[in-house]
C-alpha cells in the first residue's frame, strides 16, 4: 500500500479529529522538557521550599525547639499552628528544627554510599576476576539481609546515637551503587574509546576516571536522588525504634514516636510524619525528572 492510499477501514487506528487531538498531547507531553513535567515542578518546588526551612530554621520557628514554656498537649490553634507536644513544646517549631536535622543528614549519607559503591563496583566491573568476585559476594552478603533489620543491628551493635545510624544506613545502602556501576562499566569495558584508551597506553585507574566516570555518572546520580527519600525513612526509622536522635532532638522520626505514645494528641506525630511524607515524595518526584533527563533510555523503556 503506497503512502497516498486510503487506511482500510478496519486497521485500527482513530483517525477521527479526537484520536488526532489525543495524538498530539501525547506527543507533546513527551517532547516537554523533564523540567516542565508538572510532578517535577512540584517536586523542585517542594524540595527547595524544605531547605530554605532548613537553613532558616531559626528565623523561621516562632520558638526554640526545646522550650517547655506552653500547657503540654494543646491542640492546633491560632497560637501554636501545630500544637504542643507532652512537654509543653511547640510542634511548628520542632518541625522546622528537624528539617536542619533530617535533611542534611540524608543529603550526607547517600553522597557517601554512592561515592563507596560506585568505586568499588567500578573496580568490581573494570578489573574483573577475583577483586570482582571478592566486592560482590560482600555485596550479596549485605543483600541477604532485609535493610531496616541489618540497619537496626548495626545501629544497635555501634550504640544509639544519630552518628551510628547514619553509619548503618551508609553499610546498608552502598551495594545498590555498587551493583549498579558494576552493570554499567560491563556495559561501557568493551566499547571503542576504552579500547583505545587502553592502546594509546592510558592506565586501568586513569580509564576508569576519564573515560567511563562521565558515561556512567547519569544513572548513578538518578539512584542517589531516588535514594535520598529513602534515606530519611531509614534514619527516621531508626529514631523511631530508638536506635538513631536522642531526646530531646528535635528529629522528625522521633517525634513520631512520642506521637505513637500520645495517641489521642493527634497533632505529635502527625505533623512531623506529614513533613516526612512531603519530603520523599519530592525527591522521587525530582528523581523521576532527573531519570528522564540523564537516562532517557530507561524513561522511555519504562513508559512503553
Amino acid at each position: 500500500m503506497s503512502l497516498s492510499d486510503p487506511l482500510p477501514l478496519d486497521s485500527g487506528l482513530d483517525v477521527s479529529a479526537e484520536g488526532v487531538d489525543a495524538l498530539d498531547r501525547r506527543d507533546r507531553a513527551a517532547l516537554r522538557p523533564p523540567w516542565r513535567q508538572p510532578l517535577a515542578l512540584v517536586g523542585g518546588v517542594i524540595v527547595l521550599a524544605w531547605i530554605v526551612v532548613a537553613i532558616f530554621a531559626p528565623e523561621l520557628a516562632p520558638h526554640a525547639p526545646n522550650d517547655q514554656f506552653a500547657t503540654p498537649q494543646l491542640p492546633p490553634s491560632h497560637l501554636y499552628v501545630f500544637g504542643t507536644d507532652e512537654l509543653g513544646r511547640d510542634v511548628l517549631s520542632r518541625v522546622l528544627y528537624g528539617a536542619r536535622l533530617s535533611l542534611p543528614l540524608a543529603a550526607l549519607l547517600v553522597a557517601a554510599s554512592m561515592v563507596i559503591g560506585s568505586v568499588l563496583g567500578s573496580i568490581a566491573g573494570f578489573f574483573g576476576g577475583i577483586v570482582d568476585a571478592a566486592i560482590m559476594r560482600v555485596a550479596d552478603l549485605v543483600f541477604a539481609f532485609p535493610g531496616i533489620i541489618l540497619a537496626l543491628a548495626v545501629a544497635a551493635a555501634l550504640g544509639a546515637q544519630l552518628r551510628n545510624a547514619v553509619l548503618a544506613v551508609i553499610v546498608v545502602s552502598w551495594p545498590s551503587y555498587a551493583r549498579l556501576s558494576r552493570g554499567l562499566v560491563l556495559a561501557a569495558r568493551s566499547s571503542e574509546y576504552v579500547t583505545s584508551a587502553k592502546l594509546l597506553g592510558s592506565s586501568g585507574w586513569r580509564t576508569m576516571w576519564v573515560e567511563l566516570r562521565p558515561n556512567i555518572a547519569g544513572p548513578i546520580f538518578v539512584l542517589a536522588a531516588l535514594d535520598i527519600g529513602n534515606a530519611v525513612l531509614l534514619l527516621s526509622g531508626l529514631s523511631f525504634l530508638g536506635l538513631g536522635a536522642q531526646p530531646p532532638t528535635a528529629e522528625w522520626g522521633a517525634m513520631v514516636s512520642e506521637g505513637a505514645q500520645n495517641f489521642s494528641s493527634y497533632w505529635i506525630g502527625l505533623f512531623p510524619g506529614l513533613a516526612i511524607l512531603t519530603v520523599v515524595l519530592a525527591f522521587n518526584f525530582v528523581g523521576d525528572a532527573l531519570r528522564d533527563m540523564l537516562d532517557p533510555r530507561t524513561a522511555r523503556m519504562i513508559r512503553k
